[in-house]
C-alpha cells in the first residue's frame, strides 16, 4: 500500500468499525469508504485538484470525510487554519460548521463549504446535502506516493511520508485490528491525523473522535494526546517522528 487512497477502496468496505463519534456513535467502514467518495465527488465540484489546499475546521466525522474526499481529488488539506487565508492563493476551499465560515477570510474564488445547520447565504455550499446527493461510487485512481496529502500551513507532507509514518507508530505501539485509538489532541498537528487517523485506518483499528474527555464512550486502548490519559496506552503526538 503507497497512497492512503488505498485505505479507501470497495475491497475494503465491511461491517466493521471504523470510527466512534464524540456521542459514541459508530460508523463502518463501508460508510467511511462510501461517504470519502461522496465527498471526493462533491468538492471536486468546488474545484478541489492536485497542488491545491482545502482548510478544514472541526474534529467530527463529517470533518474527517472532508479530508478524505480532498485526499482522493490529490488535493492537501489543513486542519484548523488560521482565519486570515486571504494571501494563500493555493486554498480552494473552507470547509467548516457554517457558524464558523464568516470568521475566515479567503482568497478570491475560494469556496466557502459549510456542514451541520443549512447555510443561509447562497454562495454557501453545504456539505451534508451535497453529501446526501452525490454518488457513492468513485473513478479509480492512480495516485503517486510523492503526492501531497497534509500541511500545517508550513511544511507540507506527502502520502509516502505520512504511511512511512503510520507504520512507524503500528510497529512501536502494536495497533490490532478492533482496537480504539482516541484522538485527543489537535488535528492541526500532522502527526495526531499520523498517528490518531491513518495509522489506525491501516492497523484496522477504531478511530474514536472525542469532544468531552471525561465522556465514557472516550475510553480506549490508546489515546493520542498531549496530556496524560486514563488510557493504559498514551501516544504524545511530539513523539512521532513525521518523515
Amino acid at each position: 500500500m503507497e497512497t492512503v487512497d488505498a485505505l479507501l477502496t470497495r475491497d475494503r468496505r465491511d461491517d466493521r468499525p471504523a470510527l466512534v463519534d464524540a456521542t459514541g456513535r459508530e460508523f463502518d467502514v463501508h460508510w467511511l469508504c462510501t461517504t470519502a467518495w461522496k465527498s471526493g465527488n462533491f468538492l471536486r465540484h468546488a474545484g478541489i485538484r492536485e497542488g491545491v489546499t482545502v482548510g478544514v475546521v472541526g474534529d467530527g466525522p463529517l470533518a474527517l470525510e472532508a479530508f478524505f474526499g480532498t485526499t482522493l481529488l490529490e488535493g492537501r488539506t489543513q486542519f484548523e487554519p488560521p482565519t486570515d487565508l486571504a494571501t494563500r492563493v493555493e486554498v480552494r476551499a473552507l470547509v467548516a460548521p457554517v457558524d464558523a465560515l464568516e470568521r475566515y477570510e479567503l482568497p478570491r474564488g475560494a469556496q466557502r463549504v459549510g456542514y451541520g445547520d443549512k447555510p443561509d447565504e447562497p454562495d454557501v455550499h453545504h456539505f451534508d446535502a451535497g453529501l446526501w446527493s452525490e454518488n457513492p461510487s468513485f473513478p479509480p485512481l492512480s495516485v503517486s506516493p510523492e503526492t501531497d496529502i497534509l500541511t500545517d500551513g508550513n511544511r507540507i507532507y506527502t502520502h509516502e511520508d505520512v504511511l512511512a509514518t503510520a507504520r512507524d507508530v503500528i510497529d512501536e505501539h502494536g495497533f490490532e485490528s478492533g482496537e480504539r485509538v482516541v484522538v485527543r489532541a489537535p488535528l492541526s498537528e500532522p502527526r495526531t491525523v499520523v498517528a490518531g487517523v491513518i495509522a489506525p485506518l491501516l492497523a484496522e483499528a477504531v478511530i474514536v473522535l472525542t469532544g468531552d474527555a471525561d465522556a465514557a464512550t472516550d475510553r480506549g486502548d490508546y489515546a493520542v494526546s498531549t496530556d496524560e490519559a486514563p488510557e493504559p496506552r498514551r501516544i504524545d503526538p511530539a513523539s512521532v517522528s513525521l518523515h
